[in-house]
């Protein structure tokens, strides 16, 4: 089997694009075969690249697939996870995780120009400049666990979802240097009265000063690169559901009882189990929109909602279109609850 790569040549596809799900999750990550050359990040990693030359700024991160998106500490370098390097993996992934985390083309520059700002720390040592701890904080500050966000808060840019700059002060610098960097932000515009235009004039001014300078910093490793990785896909997926996992208790039964009924006069109406089974795709596409929180965790939140339901013997009480409206807004408060409540990804 052949497919056309970006600039139009033919390619033989793996072996492995037409296996069913199951067989492929068999296959170690090592044993993938996947290259960044001939994939669409090819075309992605070539327009950041000439975002920086409109900069004109000379460093040029490298890139390798792995895992996961991640900028290694003393590596001005960036992993890009292996599923976005062929749409038979971007598909597994959509149907493991109910997403894929840099799919489109917006999203995966938004994530590479926020991953280039970890690099130029990396590389020109931005973080032991005292200036850049006044402005962002101490670099050896400990990463969080989790963290609970100020969403109102205008001290911080907003790049990435669930007001990521606040995590921790690099995240706060690359969040900076991200919307320093995309074409046509008009961040001097937008910013203009936030307490965070100081930051975005301090990137804006630090780049001009080391643009033409070379890097101190010029490690080309590639830090836990595919070909190394022996797990199988079933592993990985089975690593990466088990951290997006909630263990949520039974505290919303009031509100369940609220928007169904366990009345006997309702009880050959539809069951509300079933009913938000059937929407749980648009409904937690529409809470993801809103809250930015993994499609996965809000899955994980509605599951326990249906098996609740479930167990309540809960029926439907009201027209589908009130039912969803009233289910949408209780899906956005529990998942709201379960980030307010001090938990947070720290994927980046």
């Amino acid at each position: 089997m052949t497919s056309r790569t970006a600039n139009g040549s033919r390619t033989r596809e793996p072996d492995w694009v037409e296996l069913p799900d199951q067989e492929l999750l068999e296959l170690r990550l090592c044993d993938l075969g996947l290259k960044i050359e001939g994939s669409v990040l090819d075309d992605r990693i070539s327009r950041l690249y000439d975002e920086l030359e409109y900069r004109h700024l000379r460093f040029r991160p490298h890139f390798w697939l792995s895992e996961e998106w991640f900028s290694p500490d003393g590596t001005p370098g960036i992993a890009i996870p292996f599923f976005l390097a062929h749409p038979r993996l971007a598909r597994l992934e959509r149907k493991m995780m109910y997403e894929v985390e840099g799919g489109s083309e917006a999203w995966c520059m938004r994530i590479l120009r926020h991953e280039t700002g970890h690099t130029f720390d990396t590389a020109y040592r931005l973080s032991r400049r005292k200036a850049y701890r006044e402005i962002f904080g101490r670099a050896s500050e400990p990463y969080p666990d989790t963290y609970q966000p100020k969403p109102y808060s205008k001290s911080f840019v907003l790049h990435l979802d669930m007001w990521y700059a606040q995590s921790h002060p690099c995240e706060d610098f690359a969040e900076t240097f991200a919307v320093w960097l995309k074409p046509r932000s008009a961040w001097r515009v937008n910013y203009r009265e936030w307490p965070a235009i100081k930051k975005l004039e301090y990137v804006d001014a630090l780049m001009q000063e080391i643009a033409a300078e070379k890097p101190q910093v010029s490690s080309k490793e590639h830090i836990e690169p595919l070909k190394t990785l022996k797990k199988t896909l079933r592993e990985h997926y089975q690593e990466k559901r088990d951290r997006y996992q909630v263990d949520y208790p039974n505290v919303y039964d009031r509100e369940l009882r609220r928007l169904f009924s366990d009345r006997p006069e309702h009880a050959k109406r539809p069951s509300a189990a079933t009913f938000l089974r059937n929407h749980a795709d648009e409904l937690s596409s529409v809470v993801a929109q809103w809250t930015g929180q993994y499609r996965y965790t809000i899955h994980q939140v509605l599951d326990e909602i249906i098996n609740r339901c479930r167990e309540l013997k809960l029926h439907m009480d009201r027209s589908e279109s009130a039912a969803k409206r009233d289910a949408l807004a209780m899906l956005t408060v529990q998942t709201m609850n379960y980030l307010h409540g001090g938990y947070h990804r720290v994927a980046l």
